[in-house]
C-alpha cells in the first residue's frame, strides 16, 4: 500500500514514530528498503535490471509514498530519496 522513503539519518525510534503518526488510514502494509532488502548482503543482483528491482516493483504496487523526515538533514538532499 505504501512505499516508505527516508534518508538513513534518523534512529529507529524517530523513524517508527513518524511512520506511525503519518500512516494512511486505509493502508495495510508498507515497503521500506531497510526492512525489506537484505542490508548486509551484496544486493547488486537485485539491481541489475532496474525495472525488475524490488524498489521498482514496490513503487508500482504502492498507492502512496510516505517521505519520512528527520531532525538532522532534509530527506530531499539525498539523491535516492
Amino acid at each position: 500500500d505504501i512505499f516508505v522513503t527516508h534518508c538513513w539519518r534518523e534512529g529507529v525510534f524517530e523513524f517508527l514514530d513518524k511512520v506511525l503518526y503519518s500512516w494512511p488510514r486505509r493502508a495495510a502494509c508498507a515497503y521500506c528498503c531497510m526492512l525489506s532488502n537484505p542490508q548486509t548482503l551484496d544486493i547488486a543482483g537485485l539491481l541489475e535490471d532496474p525495472q525488475r528491482s524490488p524498489f521498482a516493483q514496490a513503487l508500482r504496487s504502492a498507492h502512496s509514498v510516505l517521505v519520512v523526515p528527520n531532525r538532522d538533514v532534509s530527506v530531499y538532499t539525498r539523491i535516492w530519496c
